[in-house]
């Protein structure tokens, strides 16, 4: 272990809290590891409720990367560059999924957009479209927990940015459009990229609001934390094994955001 470069060598004390801290978080995963049961892995990874929920997961989690994308980055705009009354309110709600119990959530997607919700009845009678227990429940409740991750991310970056280039682009007769699309976003483009892959894996990661909200219907709403739920009440091996997926897409998802884009910090 090397100290940090300009201080001497760090305490004892801190080294063992440090240690100890890190064993909180790998004491876990090493348990999961110890329990895996690698003999029958490939088996119970190619069943059908795995398949089904691995391919649920990455159709809904996708989805609502791109809903957020398409939603989270104008959002992000507008709060880091139009000072509009109840602009403090307004982020308040846009964080409030990250605190929010996802119950809560999940309630709170069911009183709006439930067969009899505020928003859910007028849509139905007008489309016949129902949101709870669908596919597109998923998606919804996913995008409303995780879009979170991509408008902090974008709203970060975009205050943070040198204002100056796009103003030199702008003297030069570049329109908004295209000062957005060739100067503002490909200069935000890592923290635009990071924010897309936190959004994707907390989305394919979420249970509470997806559970309450669209249920847990294999094959059409049990997405694999779903899917581990049940699993362990009825298949240990099985939930050891879709826990280990998670762990493992989760885990890479990080370390490659890690070195790629968050060098510096």
């Amino acid at each position: 272990m090397k100290p940090a470069r300009g201080t001497g060598g760090p305490p004892v004390l801190l080294i063992i809290l440090g240690i100890s801290g890190l064993a909180v978080f790998a004491l876990p995963l090493a348990g999961l590891l110890a329990r895996t049961p690698w003999a029958k892995l490939g088996s119970l990874l190619t069943g059908d409720v795995v398949t089904d929920a691995l391919g649920l997961s990455l159709l809904t989690s996708l989805a609502a990367t791109a809903i957020a994308a398409i939603i989270g980055v104008p959002l992000a705009w507008l709060l880091a560059r139009v000072d509009f009354p109840g602009r403090t309110i307004a982020r308040g709600l846009v964080t409030l999924p990250l605190v929010l119990p996802p119950v809560v959530g999940g309630a709170a997607l069911l009183f709006a957009f439930g067969r009899r919700g505020l928003f859910g009845q007028p849509l139905n009678e007008a489309t016949g479209l129902l949101l709870p227990f669908s596919v597109w429940g998923v998606i919804l409740a996913n995008t409303f927990v995780a879009a979170p991750f991509l408008v902090i991310t974008v709203e970060g970056a975009l205050r943070n940015l040198d204002q100056r280039y796009e103003g030199a682009a702008a003297t030069l007769g570049a329109s908004r459009w295209t000062l957005l699309r060739r100067v503002t976003l490909p200069m935000i483009g890592p923290s635009l990229v990071a924010g897309l892959v936190l959004t994707w894996a907390r989305a394919l990661g979420e249970f509470g609001a997806t559970i309450t909200f669209a249920g847990n219907l294999q094959g059409r709403t049990q997405t694999l934390p779903l899917a581990v739920f049940v699993a362990l009440e009825s298949d240990r091996d099985a939930a050891i094994a879709l826990s280990l997926v998670m762990v493992a897409v989760s885990l890479t998802v990080l370390v490659a955001l890690r070195e790629r884009w968050w060098k510096g910090f």
